[in-house]
């Protein structure tokens, strides 16, 4: 979780140390004449609870016991469900006032939540696969509790499935986080789980982590190049051109489109039930095209106003740019540098290489080049793309930087005969 910058709850409450506060719950629900007791165990009654049904649509008419689990011929309707269940010889169990027992599935929930939280409270998650009977269930004994008692909203997350399959251990489909990170920067994981709607399910395959670690490596170089550019003029620098000490430097026309359009984006697609999916495509990817395209004009020669003008934008920019990522937890607690350096290094991993390896290409390649063997130049750098690996031509040198493994396709016209990539 810590790798995924996942915020830390306030409470990890465990249910066994918090059994006085079940057992209190389960007694009020007594009280309220809305559950019975049986040879020692406590069942509710869901022919008391008049809205039962409410979260998930379903009817207790619809229902035909016996489908999934043997009916229990004690209960007085077959949808009643345990609250407290009697100890079978040599179960852990616990004391209370109708014998040792153990909790139920569903009332330690009730009992933590209404404990840490009270009766009311605003959001409420789980998987999509809880909502019936857990979370109905849940919400009849806890109104059974306190007839006050209230979620605001409920959040459900739809599965991982592995290539259109829902993950399970039967099926051997199933990866951990841990697992994944191995290959993978958690920032990049972090990319791909906010890639769909939280409600809708996520299929996980190798290729779409690799399009979240192409993304996130871009976001980094761009937010790293900025910082590089905007260093010298940082820290007090930026003042009033001398000629004109009337007038403040002020962000150009298109900054402002550019920040007002990334802020209204992302509120209306996070007051869209937390659509994420959408929040770092159109507008966000505007905002750093902007930062790029900036900062190449900002390397030619400028008037002073224009250039300050430049460089406010730049700075407005990416902090709008760097809050947004803030929120969805994808700004780096490290420095960009030690990010891309750890995106480079998971890269050569599922490469099967290390740097030098790829330094000696380069060298290969160079001297390929030099040599007008463009044919060998050429097959150096497709090998290097199949693995993950792109080389960038800069000024007299190359450099290389992770990429989305492109399959080699025959036939295709000579990279050096076209032209060479710099970006």
């Amino acid at each position: 979780m810590a790798d995924l910058q996942c915020l830390l709850p306030t409470h990890q409450p465990r249910v066994s140390d918090h059994m006085e506060q079940i057992k209190d719950m389960i007694s009020q629900i007594i009280n309220n004449d809305c559950a019975y007791l049986i040879d020692g165990d406590v069942f509710f009654s869901v022919d008391k609870s008049p809205n039962y049904g409410q979260l998930s649509g379903q009817k207790l008419e619809d229902h035909r016991a016996g489908e999934r689990v043997a009916v229990d011929s004690r209960k007085r309707n077959p949808a009643d469900f345990a609250l407290w269940k009697a100890a079978k010889p040599g179960e852990l169990s616990w004391d209370s006032p109708w014998g040792p027992g153990r909790p139920g599935w569903h009332i330690e929930c009730s009992a933590m939540s209404a404990h840490y939280l009270s009766f009311q409270f605003d959001i409420h998650g789980g998987g999509i696969d809880l909502i019936f009977p857990h979370h109905e269930n849940e919400i009849a004994q806890t109104c059974a509790a306190c007839q006050e008692s209230g979620v605001s909203y409920w959040m459900h997350n739809g599965h991982v499935t592995n290539n259109n399959e829902k993950m399970s251990k039967s099926l051997g489909n199933f990866f951990t986080i841990r697992q994944i990170t191995q290959r993978y920067h958690p920032l990049a994981l972090r990319h791909f789980l906010i890639s769909a709607h939280y409600r809708s399910p996520l299929n996980y395959t190798v290729s779409q982590l690799d399009s979240a670690s192409d993304a996130v490596y871009y976001i980094y170089q761009t937010l790293q190049d900025c910082e590089d550019a905007l260093s010298p003029f940082q820290g007090g620098r930026l003042k009033e051109v001398p000629e004109q000490k009337d007038k403040t430097v002020r962000i150009t026309s298109a900054a402002r489109e550019c920040i007002s359009n990334l802020r209204s984006e992302f509120q209306t697609k996070m007051s869209d039930d937390l659509n994420t999916a959408q929040i770092l495509t159109v507008a966000f990817q505007e905002a750093l095209k902007f930062i790029n395209t900036s900062l190449n004009m900002l390397k030619k020669k400028q008037q002073k106003q224009q250039q300050l003008s430049m460089i406010e934008s730049l700075i407005a920019v990416e902090k709008e740019v760097k809050e947004v990522l803030n929120i969805l937890g994808l700004l780096p607690s490290s420095t960009y540098l030690e990010v891309l350096e750890q995106l480079k290094d998971k890269a050569l991993k599922r490469a099967g290489m290390v740097e030098n390896d790829v330094l000696h290409l380069i060298e290969e390649r160079t001297l390929a080049r030099k040599n007008k063997d463009f044919s060998k130049s050429d097959q150096i750098r497709a090998d290097l793309t199949v693995k993950g690996i792109a080389l960038m031509d800069v000024g007299d040198g190359t450099i290389w930087r992770p990429c989305v493994p492109v399959e080699q396709e025959h036939n295709a016209l000579p990279v050096e005969q076209t032209a060479s990539t710099t970006g």
